[in-house]
């Protein structure tokens, strides 16, 4: 994470070191997130696509990943070490220079999205150390920020992100914040590349996630999952966490073991 009195703080929500796992080629599954998401690789490239259509795996030296529905794969071979980041929705614009709705559903390369950044994996491969890595990114993020800077509409998109996170609902979230429904909808897609109600799916997908990392195996623990991260009930947390992890609960834990614990997909 990055520290309390960073100016990155209201757009990087996680800046961690990543291990694919022991033995010559890593996997791991991606999920959805509320977030976007930058992979640099230590060393080798890393292969990343989405788990339905093998025909969308592609290489990428550094990808950075919009907000998305379906879960995706990510291989890499050889080194399977580097550093992970999530974004807020804002933080695209702000650190990257593209807004979140130009991202979504794609993974990309980072030289392609920010030609400035595209020199990074080559000098975090020269540091020999963790916090080197750590603030060799958090300078290149910052010189981004001065670049780019928060967008005008950003406290708009801000409290409207934060209504939809604290409602079930569409409607009760534009009831909040004094608009209609149309017009919160129209705005978080022309933002985010996503609908108001597919954002709303992602923190709830994303508050699961976490507690059931914390919580386990344990399939008694479903119902208070379910209960605590907004949905109907543990059948509804379990038919969404088939359509968007592509697997069962119990079954993302088992195959990702302690990787849950670790880094957001």
């Amino acid at each position: 994470m990055t520290k309390p009195d960073s100016p990155l703080r209201p757009f990087v929500t996680t800046l961690v070191p990543y291990d694919l796992g022991p033995g010559p080629v890593g996997v791991h599954r991606g999920l959805p997130s509320a977030t976007l998401s930058i992979t640099l690789p230590e060393a080798d490239p890393v292969e990343i696509g989405w788990l339905a259509h093998p025909a969308s795996r592609r290489h990428h030296r550094a990808a950075v990943a919009g907000l998305h529905l379906d879960p995706a794969r990510i291989r890499q071979s050889g080194c399977t070490r580097g550093v992970y980041l999530a974004l807020s929705p804002l933080g695209a614009a702000a650190l990257l220079g593209v807004p979140a709705s130009a991202l979504a559903g794609n993974v990309a390369d980072l030289a392609d999205v920010a030609p400035a950044l595209a020199d990074l994996p080559e000098r975090l491969a020269a540091c020999p150390t963790w916090p080197r890595r750590r603030a060799l990114v958090e300078r290149s993020l910052l010189a981004g920020l001065a670049r780019h800077g928060e967008p005008g509409n950003a406290p708009e998109l801000r409290a409207m992100l934060a209504a939809l996170s604290r409602t079930p609902r569409v409607h009760e979230a534009a009831q909040l914040l004094g608009c209609s429904r149309r017009h919160l909808s129209g705005r978080v897609r022309t933002q985010l590349g996503v609908t108001a109600k597919e954002y709303q799916r992602l923190v709830r997908f994303a508050s699961a996630r976490s507690r059931l990392a914390a919580a386990g195996t344990a399939r008694s623990a479903l119902a208070d999952v379910a209960a605590a991260s907004g949905f109907a009930d543990q059948a509804h947390l379990s038919r969404e966490w088939r359509a968007m992890a592509g697997c069962t609960p119990t079954g993302w834990l088992r195959s990702e073991g302690s990787e849950v614990r670790g880094s957001e997909a």
